[in-house]
């Protein structure tokens, strides 16, 4: 099976968090990006 020694759990762990705060950072730009198209729709 797979490295269960504390420092691969540790690894794991931090790589895990790291995938989530990139994927909220990519989430809020995308939203922040559609909030400005939906503004510049709405000005014309």
């Amino acid at each position: 099976m797979g490295d269960k020694s504390p420092k691969a759990k540790n690894k794991a762990k931090k790589q895990n968090t790291n995938d989530k705060s990139a994927k909220s950072k990519a989430t809020a730009a995308n939203l922040v990006a559609s909030a400005a198209a939906r503004t510049e729709k709405k000005g014309k």
